[in-house]
């Protein structure tokens, strides 16, 4: 029987104590061991050299791939705003994954293995251009498919870890195809109503909406109470922009970033032009643990092997802020799958394919 990889968390104050930790908690160090995937939270940014010079030397393992977050997770459990960290050994042969070097712009794709199969990537937040990175990586890699999140942190550190501490830009590990996984995207937002088309805008501003005024439209859709008070749908509603040839329906969520009563217009967080779609959509707990569920029997069914281990990378407004309750989000991936290894971080922008999301959950699972 193929073994489950090896994996601990573990939180307090002192990188030191946590790391060693678990480095108890690993236990033997498995010699087919061959890639590592540290997450720590943003309270350590600092010491991410010191940590990460401590994991190679004490598990002798070479490679390793990781990010800073606002908040750390691992098997059915989430450390959100206190320090911690959360480290996985995963088992692959030597020839089935390589480093992904820091990418800053899309000419250094180019230099990359044209074997590769599968992507598992960081970003940096601060890099303008990190979803041309995104599109172009998953271009050069055959199944198409890029998954990972962008690094989060309260503080004007937040780095990446490709075998070395990077930041800047993308990086991570390519698998190559023999390597077996699955993944999937959970969304956390809900339509409030159907799609509509975008009739005037000019970059992030929404004029009008089959139409419509913009305003007109969003204040039919969030209901009279919101619509009298329009600074308390600050945080609740969003849009929503369908992405292009989705079989699932998949949209991805911007935030509205403020509007104009007196010329009934609309801004949001992203550069939008006529023709195309947006649909405003709420936060909402039941909808968002309604889709985890339907996500996690997919994945389930999609895999076709035992889980040795994942990575999970959630959004920074879900877990408790979205799931209504400590380790509530982490808690139903284990209720569904099960016990297995599972580690990941709060991020600020989730990558799935070829897109960066936001307010959604991506898994992936190594059978």
């Amino acid at each position: 029987m193929i073994s489950p990889f090896k994996f601990a968390h573990a939180a307090h104050a002192d990188w030191t104590q946590a790391a060693q930790t678990c480095m108890n908690r690993l236990g033997a160090i498995p010699s087919a061991a061959t890639l590592g995937f540290l997450y720590v939270s943003d309270a350590f940014a600092g010491e991410l050299d010191a940590i990460l010079a401590f994991f190679k030397s004490a598990t002798g393992v070479a490679h390793w791939t990781g990010s800073v977050g606002v908040g750390v997770c691992a098997t059915g459990v989430e450390y959100l705003e206190e320090p911690a960290m959360a480290v996985m050994l995963g088992e692959f042969d030597p020839a089935d994954f390589s480093m992904l070097p820091l990418l800053r712009s899309p000419q250094d794709i180019e230099a990359q293995p044209a074997s590769a199969y599968f992507a598992v990537a960081h970003g940096d937040p601060s890099n303008s251009r990190i979803q041309e990175l995104i599109e172009g990586l998953s271009a050069h890699v055959s199944s198409g498919f890029v998954v990972g999140g962008l690094s989060s942190s309260r503080g004007e550190a937040a780095p990446q870890i490709s075998d070395g501490v990077v930041s800047g830009g993308l990086s991570g590990v390519l698998f190559s195809e023999r390597v077996k996984l699955a993944t999937r995207l959970t969304q956390g937002i809900s339509p409030l109503g159907p799609r509509h088309r975008i009739t005037s805008a000019n970059k992030n501003i929404v004029g009008s909406l089959d139409h419509r005024p913009a305003l007109d439209v969003m204040k039919e859709e969030i209901g009279e109470v919101l619509a009298r008070d329009l600074r308390r749908a600050a945080g609740y509603i969003f849009v929503g922009l369908p992405v292009r040839g989705s079989d699932t329906g998949d949209y991805l969520v911007r935030n509205i970033l403020g509007v104009d009563p007196k010329n009934q217009l609309v801004a949001i967080g992203e550069y939008v032009e006529p023709g195309d779609e947006l649909l405003f959509c709420r936060r909402d707990q039941q909808s968002a643990e309604d889709d985890l569920q339907r996500m996690l029997a997919a994945i389930g069914a999609q895999l076709n092997a035992p889980i040795r281990g994942g990575v999970y990378y959630s959004c920074l407004g879900r877990g408790q802020h979205m799931f209504g309750a400590p380790n509530r989000e982490l808690g139903l991936i284990r209720d569904v799958l099960g016990e297995f290894p599972l580690v990941g971080f709060f991020a600020n922008g989730e990558i799935s394919h070829n897109r960066l999301y936001g307010y959604t959950g991506v898994l992936t699972l190594f059978g």
